[in-house]
C-alpha cells in the first residue's frame, strides 16, 4: 500500500482499517474504523475531499475521485462497493450497494439500502432512492428490492468487514 500527502494534506485513517497491497491513498481522504480498501484501489483526494465511513469496503481495483470545487465524494457506513468501480464526486449513503464494474458520477446519490447493479452507469445528478435497484447504461430504475435482498446486501458488507479483520491479523 502507499499513503501520500497532497501538499500538506495527509490521509486520516482509523487504526483498524485494512489497506491491501497496491492500494494508493492520496491527500484529503478520511477512512473510518473497520473499513477496508482492497488490492489496487486508488482514493485520490487532491482537488477535494473523500470520506469513507465505518465498516465500508472498496473492493479490488476501485477508483475514487472528486470534482474539484463542485462535488466531494462521501461514502457512508457499511457500504459495499464491488470490484472495479469508479466512484466520482458523488454520495453513497449508509448500507448502499454498488455492484462490480459500476460507475457513479458527479452529484449522483445512492441512498440508504439502495443498489446500483453490476456494470451500471449512474449519470450525473441521478438519485437511487432507498430500496430501489437501478441497472443499465445509463442506469434507470429496474424495480424495488425485496427485504431479503436488502438483508443480503447488508450481510455482504458485514462479511467484508470480518474478512478485512482476518487479513489484518495475518499481516
Amino acid at each position: 500500500m502507499s499513503i501520500h500527502p497532497f501538499g500538506s494534506d495527509w490521509p486520516q485513517i482509523a487504526d483498524d482499517v485494512f489497506i491491501a497491497a497496491g492500494a494508493r491513498i492520496i491527500g484529503k481522504v478520511r477512512i473510518g474504523a473497520g473499513s477496508s480498501i482492497w488490492f489496487n484501489c486508488v482514493l485520490r483526494g487532491d482537488v477535494g475531499r473523500i470520506t469513507v465511513g465505518q465498516r465500508s469496503n472498496l473492493q479490488d481495483g476501485t477508483i475514487v475521485h472528486i470534482s474539484g470545487g463542485r462535488h466531494d465524494t462521501e461514502i457512508g457506513d457499511d457500504v459495499l462497493i464491488g470490484h472495479g468501480c469508479i466512484i466520482h464526486g458523488c454520495r453513497i449513503e449508509n448500507h448502499g450497494f454498488i455492484g462490480m464494474g459500476a460507475v457513479v458520477l458527479d452529484g449522483a446519490v445512492v441512498e440508504t439500502d439502495a443498489m446500483l447493479a453490476a456494470g451500471a452507469l449512474l449519470t450525473p445528478g441521478k438519485v437511487v432512492k432507498s430500496g430501489e435497484l437501478w441497472a443499465g447504461r445509463p442506469a434507470t430504475l429496474l424495480r424495488m428490492l425485496k427485504p431479503e435482498e436488502i438483508a443480503g446486501n447488508r450481510a455482504g458488507a458485514t462479511g467484508y468487514a470480518a474478512l478485512a479483520q482476518r487479513y489484518r491479523r495475518a499481516e
